[in-house]
């Protein structure tokens, strides 16, 4: 074998990035003591020699395998599939590796399997992708001996938990219609049984009281675009209603269609707002108004709590990331008179 075809080692990568052959295994090993200039130089190098860390030299080194366990389910909610991802990447980015378990339902009998999947890999900490009542229920209940970090679903500030404040995002899309001059707001909430569906009812219900206006009871969806054109189809027998909130894109979609369908103008005559800033959410005919939520962020505050926790670290209740409302034309000023 010529040098040229050598695979590269770790005195490559410190050569290429111009830094010691220590603050390369530092980088590796996650160490927290770093410069993030550096840190970036480090796995920049990496990523042009294509390195790849022996895991087996890791773990008898650290007496540890570097390896943290996901479990999400099989949902194909644009918010579970966005969290596994970047929680997968900001592992990686952290200098850990990531195994990933997708549960078709989420049953006792099927996390334990999970767990016990996870543990004879070795894997050093699980981070849990929950957002419905069952699953939260099970997992509180487990007992594995590890740290288990709850992503998204769990809104209670716990120290090991992480997420995005829903209720803010709510009252952020609620408050923006209503300072359009909006009144009759309408809510297409998500599933009860998915602690985000009932924080976002919790922060558009807060918001609508705080400016002096009573809440009508909500049309409740499922997530889906399906279930937001059946809202929608409702919505257009509402001829007091100039607002739509939904819980989730998906189903502002489904809103807008049967609106089109229905010959309300958007936002002529009736404004419309989504929630989680899907890809396509910009390209809709209009461009629909939405709540973003920091998916990134959430990956990488995951991956701080359970590296912290790994190591033994002081841990503190994580703070819930802060959302942002991204305004497009979706909403505008409500009309005095309808036409």
């Amino acid at each position: 074998m010529t040098d040229t075809m050598k695979a590269p080692v770790m005195a490559d990568v410190a050569r290429l990035a111009g830094v010691s052959h220590q603050t390369v295994s530092r980088v590796i090993n996650g160490s927290p003591k770093l410069r993030p200039e550096t840190r970036e130089k480090v796995l920049e190098a990496i990523e042009r020699l294509g390195y790849r860390p022996n895991t087996a030299a890791r773990a008898l080194v650290r007496g540890r395998t570097g390896i943290i366990g996901i479990i999400g389910t099989a949902a194909v909610e644009f918010g579970p599939t966005s969290i596994h991802r970047t929680v997968e990447q900001a592992a990686r980015e952290a200098g850990f590796f990531a195994s990933s378990v997708n549960l078709a339902e989420m049953t006792r009998e099927s996390l334990d399997s999970a767990i016990e999947h996870l543990m004879t890999v070795g894997v050093e900490g699980i981070v849990m992708i929950a957002g419905h009542d069952a699953a939260l229920e099970i997992v509180r209940a487990q007992r594995s001996g590890i740290p288990f970090v709850v992503v998204e679903g769990d809104l209670s500030k716990g120290s090991l938990t992480v997420g995005v404040d829903q209720v803010a995002g709510a009252r952020m899309a609620t408050q923006h219609l209503l300072d359009l001059g909006h009144r009759e707001i309408v809510h297409v909430s998500g599933p009860l049984d998915w602690t985000e569906a009932r924080a976002r009812l919790e922060g558009w219900r807060g918001a609508l009281l705080d400016a002096g206006v009573r809440p009508a009871e909500p049309i409740i969806g499922d997530w889906s675009s399906q279930s937001g054109y059946a809202a929608g189809l409702a919505v257009c027998t509402m001829k007091e209603a100039t607002a739509v909130f939904a819980a989730n894109d998906q189903m502002a979609i489904g809103v807008l269609r049967a609106l089109h369908e229905c010959e309300r103008r958007v936002p002529g005559d009736i404004s419309v707002v989504g929630f989680d800033d899907v890809p396509e959410a910009e390209y809709l005919i209009p461009p629909l108004t939405t709540v973003r939520q920091d998916f990134p962020a959430v990956g990488r505050r995951a991956i701080e709590v359970i590296q912290q926790a790994i190591e033994g670290g002081e841990l503190t209740p994580s703070p819930l990331l802060d959302p942002s409302l991204v305004v497009r034309n979706s909403t505008a000023p409500r009309l005095d008179e309808a036409p």
